[in-house]
């Protein structure tokens, strides 16, 4: 008997080989009791990237003009410890960084509402780490997010 069909390839990946098989995962977010498309939806990746892209480079920008004395290469160790304090000052208190407003995103808790202060810094934290922000569940949520208990989700 040939099991290939059960296992599925190495390049589908484990979703696909269970989802063949007739496991049924829901849109992204479902589990978290939110709607497919639309305002309150899981952000799709694309946009989250160039939320951050904006935000780095305002960051840059800020750091090279302010902080690093005109030397670029300064200018990106500043620009983190700036990304790191926009992040918790602006999540923290209205929800979404200038990219993120730009977009349309926001970052939200998982029950609803805003994160609190300590959540935001662990998030913010993980953040700057990068790794757990590369790291992402089948709901499309980054490991910061999810250990922060955090959702970024479409305005």
């Amino acid at each position: 008997m040939d099991n290939r069909q059960a296992i599925g390839s190495w390049i589908s990946g484990p979703r696909a080989a269970a989802e063949d098989m007739g496991v049924e995962f829901g849109h992204r977010g479902a589990q978290l009791g939110l709607p497919e498309e639309g305002p309150g939806s899981i952000a799709r990746p694309g946009r989250r990237f160039a939320a951050l892209f904006i935000d780095w480079a305002l960051c840059m920008l800020i750091a090279y003009g302010l902080l690093s004395g005109g030397h670029a290469q300064a200018a990106s160790n500043w620009a983190l410890a700036v990304f790191a304090v926009l992040s918790v000052l602006t999540v923290g208190t209205v929800g979404f960084t200038p990219g993120k407003r730009l977009l349309g995103l926001r970052v939200v808790a998982e029950g609803g509402g805003r994160l609190s202060l300590p959540r935001v810094v662990v998030r913010t934290v993980l953040l700057a780490i990068v790794i757990p922000a590369v790291i992402w569940d089948r709901d499309g949520r980054g490991l910061h997010d999810r250990l922060s208990r955090a959702v970024q989700v479409r305005i």
